[in-house]
């Protein structure tokens, strides 16, 4: 049999192997690629496989242990930051004071005369709905197997967790207070160009 270079030698098993994971991966790329603009859909989507997941843990009497939700929260506040953290900023400013250097500007507007600089998160939206819908199908799939079931009193975890979930949550508010920003865009869209 002849390759497609006519060189009349044989792919071997491996460049085989590495051409079908490459038009695997291509694929997949392309499905996500086509899911992008449906931003409502997808967290829907999310959400029932989360849903799936809890009715699962639940009728099965299992896996209460997951590092799932802890992963979750993590991403939240991921997501809740700015790309460039104003208290990082601020330290370094205070630093370089100190060392007698001219001061840093911070990426944040600090007046109102200032320049308007849009919020950036840490973690983009597209990034969060990936990674925790990868996490949710994993969680889930490690439900159907009993290495993963580990015995434990589960309400000792939800404990954990909400008071986790509280505790950075305030934080985290306390830190949007301090340095004034919202990372939600509320409001009215304004649009330019177009009729009023």
């Amino acid at each position: 049999m002849m390759s497609d270079s006519g060189s009349g030698v044989e792919p071997s098993p491996v460049q085989n192997i590495t051409a079908q994971y490459a038009k695997i991966q291509r694929q997949y790329q392309q499905i996500l690629d086509r899911w992008t603009p449906y931003m409502l859909h997808r967290w829907l989507a999310s959400a029932g496989l989360l849903s799936l997941f809890l009715l699962r843990i639940v009728l099965a009497q299992g896996w209460y242990i997951d590092a799932h939700a802890i992963y979750l929260l993590n991403l939240l506040l991921a997501f809740l930051q700015p790309k460039f953290d104003p208290s990082l900023q601020d330290d370094l400013m205070a630093d370089e004071i100190e060392e007698g250097g001219d001061p840093v500007t911070s990426p944040l507007p600090s007046q109102r005369d200032d320049e308007f600089r849009p919020f950036v998160r840490r973690l983009p939206e597209w990034q969060f709905w990936l990674s925790s819908t990868r996490a949710t199908l994993v969680a889930l799939f490690c439900t159907f197997s009993e290495v993963f079931d580990v015995p434990v009193y589960w309400p000792i975890l939800v404990v954990y967790f909400f008071t986790l979930f509280a505790l950075t949550m305030r934080r985290q508010i306390q830190h949007m207070i301090k340095y004034k920003y919202i990372p939600f865009d509320i409001g009215r869209k304004t649009r330019y160009g177009g009729a009023k």
